[in-house]
């Protein structure tokens, strides 16, 4: 006997809501049933899950302005695969990004100095806020996996010599490689092992009013190949080097670096910005031992109301999925009112947080991205296999098998009508329903 737990969204004030089998509208006839088979023999990526970034801003948020209460709740809501929704991967900022309250790294000198022996590394700035936050998390549940991605390095090491603008030195490739060492020691020695890297976050962009550093895949390959992965190797350090960490519209960066560090890479960074989802698989086909990430994508003001907003993240989630990624990581954990702190100069933010803390009253919101989340996180656990499931224009589907056996199947309905779905397992029907348009389910299946 087969035990069916469903959670649904069916708009702005019905998310992630519990329904029993009987709960859900009948099939009716007067639209075609569409099945979604799930195939437990079809297997693909093992995932590490999902989640989020504590940037500067998001950790401030959390620790400073929220209470303890507060925090605590929000804390076990995030992280407890129990209590919460049980967010697996977190990919930090290493330094300051544009969600900052200041310009930093963990390297700052006075103007013409340099420190290649890097005497004056710290990460005193994350320990205030950043770290207490990892090791609650970590606390609540140890299977997280730390990710972590540079949006520039110190300003010295610089063409422009600030973290704003410029490239790497190439003299400097060395002594950044052992930038990246001390970081994941400094870290290791809070208890917090870093699970990947990346060497620059979206390193074709180079904005104008935020940390950024240009890097082009031709440097990155040198870099990774002849000075990161060397000084891993010689600190025995585990850590994954991911490359790329920028926009599905450039495949080519990856396969370039791909090709000229192959042996040095594990796998590759994606955000959603720019192009199409497919572009993950068409690298993975050409280097199908080498890893998938979604890294990075935010929702905002740009999709402002609710149902395309939640349709985005449901939508693409499921695609960003069903094209090998072994996780999916949103943007900032939290953001204020203003969809800040933002990097003095930064101008007006349009970013979402997964929850939104207002600084004025210390409210804390939830907003769609955390519902979206729960819709894969809840149920598809660190080490799940994705299997195989039938996927329309109109009913797009993932489907996962646990190490327990137990089997997750995320449904949303793209279309705008409502959809007769009918759900088999192995041949056998497991649940008929109506899903209404713009609608999302997930139905966990223990046997």
């Amino acid at each position: 006997m087969l035990k069916l737990s469903i959670y649904q969204s069916n708009g702005e004030n019905e998310l992630f809501v519990s329904r029993s089998p009987e709960q859900l509208a009948a099939i009716s006839t007067e639209h075609p049933v569409s099945t979604i088979g799930i195939n437990e023999q079809e297997t693909y990526q093992v995932m590490d899950g999902f989640g989020a970034s504590f940037t500067d801003s998001a950790a401030y948020l959390i620790h400073q302005v929220l209470d303890e209460a507060q925090r605590g709740e929000l804390m076990s809501k995030l992280f407890d695969p129990d209590q919460g929704i049980g967010l697996s991967v977190l990919r930090n900022p290493m330094g300051a990004s544009d969600y900052a309250r200041e310009i930093y790294s963990y390297n700052d000198l006075p103007e013409n100095e340099t420190d290649l022996e890097l005497k004056r590394f710290s990460i005193s700035h994350d320990e205030e806020d950043i770290i207490p936050l990892l090791q609650k998390a970590v606390k609540l549940n140890p299977e997280i996996k730390l990710m972590a991605s540079p949006w520039s390095a110190p300003g010295w090491m610089k063409t422009s010599g600030h973290m704003i603008g410029g490239e790497l030195k190439q003299d400097y490739y060395p002594v950044y490689a052992e930038y990246f060492v001390r970081y994941i020691k400094a870290y290791a020695s809070h208890g917090l092992p870093i699970y990947a890297i990346t060497p620059q976050n979206e390193a074709l962009f180079v904005p104008g009013h935020y940390p950024g550093m240009l890097m082009l895949p031709e440097a990155q390959s040198e870099f990774i190949k002849n000075h990161l992965k060397p000084e891993f190797v010689k600190n025995q350090i585990d850590t994954k080097i991911l490359c790329y960490d920028h926009n599905w519209d450039r495949p080519d960066y990856p396969l370039t670096v791909l090709e000229q560090a192959h042996d040095e890479v594990d796998g590759v960074a994606w955000h959603w910005y720019g192009g199409i989802p497919s572009a993950q698989s068409d690298v993975h086909q050409a280097y199908p031992t080498k890893e998938v990430h979604f890294t990075e994508g935010s929702g905002g003001e740009w999709i402002p109301s609710f149902e395309p907003a939640f349709s985005n993240v449901m939508r693409t989630g499921i695609e960003i999925l069903r094209n090998h990624s072994k996780s999916f990581v949103l943007w900032n954990m939290a953001l204020d009112e203003h969809n800040g702190p933002t990097v003095p100069g930064f101008g007006q933010s349009t970013c979402r947080g997964i929850v939104l803390v207002n600084q004025q009253t210390r409210e804390l919101t939830y907003t769609l991205d955390y519902y979206a989340l729960a819709h894969f996180s809840k149920f598809v656990r660190p080490k799940a296999v994705r299997i195989g499931s039938s996927s329309y224009d109109h009913i797009r589907s993932v489907a996962f098998k646990n190490t327990d056996g137990s089997i997750a199947v995320i449904l949303f309905n793209d279309s705008e009508q409502t959809g007769n779905i009918e759900l088999k397992l192995q041949e056998e029907s497991v649940l008929s329903f109506q899903l209404e348009a713009k609608s999302a389910m997930t139905v966990f299946i223990q046997k």
